[in-house]
């Protein structure tokens, strides 16, 4: 029995007395979450009850717009527990996480399952064409009957309780994948290099790096790599030693395939198989087809047929790109064949060779800081918003920055953190994500405070944090996303920003468009110790070589776009070999050996622990969509054209929710999107 939460003891239980209400992370312990996490279930339990016995006909306003409002606490709660556990984990979040998962998992259904409250749902559902609704109440409504039906509640006693202990499972296996993945990635694998001749190809910021790592954890004389991909990268991109570049690489690709207690093949057959019972329980064939439904491509059918016809030119430009590194190994004496260790090694002596540029010319002109203000810039001639930073503003760790969101008139948009450096208890890659999500109470409009969390090479005693290209599209990818939470309309909690899975990266890619503007680049891309502004040649070669490596990104996205696909495409499970079903599944579609998935499946951590499950195609799938957009503002002659610029905020941010994905998209742009922009832009048109 848990010990009944003192709200005046435990912060997350009152009002936050902070500068725009933020989370008083200064004031929460890790021991105040248990106990608020079973407030906030018995306080939405009541109103849900209140919901229930309401002696009223049910009605949109004592049902719908009720159940809307319900679980506010229990909202806030999660929204500080869950980004916290990813950026800031520790063994005891990770226990806390361990004890609620299930607890939240029943909870839920408990809700979804109720079947007083279904009924009640229901009856307004039927009778919804005689209420005079208007649209956005309407849409509401058939949300939240869809919700109900997809999460069980018109199966029988017996079938639903079955989907209580498989959603039960399925969140305990997910949690162990992503603590799994977490461990092999921080923790169980170190590269420490001794003989400084082992560091030869290295620039001399990486060394740097790597040396101060080691120092870190006592080992003076020596360096650390690591599978951060800061240290892993570099390592790879420069590194002369082979051997040294494969053991690196081979422990990034075995992550979660080691046979030890963090191994997660067992799980993953796990989850797999339950998934397709899940969809079964809910009268659907496959996992895919529960999943896509959803989503503007509606049918598993529509996403192969999508994937496969980008993936015949993608592999023929891989092919072509596998062949060029041959051919200079040869030249240089090698009598090997290329591997996946050696790509990017490779990669950059024909980036060198063919555009004379070194990755390593565009990094000073990189400066984290630069890259941040020229993304706010950008943000600013779009929307005329402003980004001030508010040191006053609480944050969650020492590194990270906050920052006020206002409109032009200086009227509060939001706050924005940005948390940019790998460190133990964060996991790998970069997201957005939110402390507090937009929408309305009563009619006082909440404001969102939103967070960045990247894993970007930290700044020397030398130098500050200097960005390779990925990283900077990584953090303007992620403004986007960030973009979209901050200007977020819409007064119903179930549909404000609400979007299919293959809608959600619209906002995000778009915003990647801006950064290779040569006027964009202008603005931010300056030297770190000369200040001097990138030269034109630089700014020549990084877009000659825009194509550059097209095959090879491409086809490593498409292998994992399509083992997603396939592991959630299965009608039986019970024999899946995991490892056994992957090299299958590529070598059915003839991946060439020199590439590996993006993601293999004891890492896939978008589709495992990620929520992105039967949807890791949704990047292909919405570049459709940003390439389109985008070219709606080269074709006007204007970037920053602010009339497209207001269309796009309002039917594709702000309204995103108010229509399905297609129907707000064609609102902006006034016809569905054309593919040629994307397949131009992705250079699979290449000759």
């Amino acid at each position: 029995m848990c010990k009944k939460a003192d709200k005046t003891e435990n912060p997350l239980l009152s009002d936050f007395n902070t500068p725009f209400k933020v989370p008083p992370f200064q004031f929460i312990d890790t021991t105040h979450f248990f106990p608020a996490f079973i407030e906030g279930m018995e306080q939405e339990n009541a109103e849900i009850e209140s919901i229930v016995n309401n002696p009223e006909e049910p009605d949109f306003k004592n049902t719908i717009l009720a159940f809307d409002r319900s679980g506010k606490l229990l909202k806030r709660i999660s929204s500080v527990f869950n980004p916290l556990n990813s950026a800031k984990t520790n063994p005891q979040m990770q226990s806390i996480a361990r004890r609620i998962d299930p607890l939240l998992s029943r909870h839920r259904d408990g809700i979804y399952m109720n079947g007083e409250l279904f009924s009640r749902i229901r009856t307004v559902y039927d009778k919804r064409n005689e209420l005079g609704l208007d649209s956005q109440q309407m849409r509401v409504l058939n949300k939240y009957y869809n919700d109900f039906v997809r999460r069980g509640s018109n199966l029988p006693e017996d079938q639903q309780e079955k989907l209580r202990e498989i959603n039960e499972e399925l969140s305990m296996l997910s949690l162990t994948y992503g603590e799994n993945l977490l461990a092999e990635t921080n923790d169980n694998f170190r590269l420490v290099i001794e003989d400084a001749a082992d560091l030869g190809g290295l620039p001399e910021s990486v060394v740097k790096s790597a040396e101060i790592a080691a120092e870190e954890l006592n080992m003076p004389d020596k360096w650390l790599f690591t599978l951060a991909k800061p240290s892993m990268i570099p390592f790879l991109q420069y590194a002369h030693n082979r051997e040294l570049r494969e053991k690196i690489y081979t422990g990034y690709f075995m992550r979660g395939n080691n046979d030890d207690k963090n191994d997660n093949k067992e799980i993953i057959q796990k989850l797999v198989s339950l998934r397709l019972q899940k969809a079964r329980l809910l009268g659907y064939e496959t996992y895919a087809d529960y999943v896509i439904e959803e989503n503007m491509a509606k049918t598993p059918e529509a996403v192969y047929e999508f994937l496969y016809q980008l993936w015949d030119p993608a592999i023929q430009l891989a092919r072509k790109e596998a062949f060029e590194m041959q051919r200079i190994i040869e030249r240089e004496g090698g009598t090997f064949k290329l591997q996946s260790w050696d790509w990017w090694y490779y990669t950059e002596k024909v980036r060198k060779n063919r555009y004379n540029l070194d990755e390593s010319e565009l990094k000073p002109y990189f400066s984290l800081t630069n890259v941040r203000d020229g993304m706010f810039l950008v943000a600013n001639e779009l929307y005329g918003i402003n980004l001030k930073q508010r040191p006053d503003i609480p944050v969650y760790h020492p590194d990270v920055e906050a920052f006020e969101v206002t409109e032009a008139d200086g009227s509060h948009i939001g706050i924005l953190y940005l948390d940019y450096y790998p460190r133990a208890g964060k996991r790998v890659g970069a997201w957005c994500t939110t402390f507090r999500s937009p929408g309305w109470e009563e009619e006082e409009r909440i404001h969102p405070v939103v967070s960045i969390v990247c894993n970007f090479t930290m700044p020397t005693e030398e130098t500050p944090a200097l960005l390779n290209w990925d990283e900077v599209l990584t953090l303007f990818h992620e403004f986007g996303h960030a973009l979209h939470v901050l200007f977020t309309e819409g007064k119903f909690k179930r549909t404000a920003g609400e979007v299919p899975r293959d809608y959600v990266e619209l906002p995000s890619q778009i915003m990647e468009n801006w950064a290779a503007e040569p006027e964009v680049l202008k603005n931010y891309a300056k030297h770190f110790e000369t200040a001097a502004v990138i030269p034109d040649a630089l700014v020549e070669k990084l877009n000659n070589s825009s194509l550059f490596n097209k095959g090879f990104e491409t086809t490593e996205y498409l292998a994992a776009s399509i083992l997603d696909m396939d592991l959630h495409s299965l009608t039986d499970t019970l024999s899946v070999d995991v490892l056994s079903f992957e090299d299958a599944c590529m070598n059915r579609i003839g991946l060439i050996s020199e590439i590996i998935p993006r993601y293999r499946s004891t890492y896939f951590q978008h589709i495992f622990s990620g929520g992105y499950s039967a949807g890791y195609y949704v990047y292909y799938w919405a570049a459709q969509l940003d390439a389109d957009a985008f070219l709606a503002f080269k074709e006007s002659g204007d970037i920053f054209n602010r009339d497209l610029a207001a269309k796009f905020r309002k039917y594709c941010l702000a309204e995103s929710g108010n229509e399905e994905g297609m129907v707000q998209y064609i609102k902006f742009r006034g016809k569905e999107p054309s593919v040629h922009a994307m397949v131009e832009r992705m250079g699979l048109n290449q000759k």
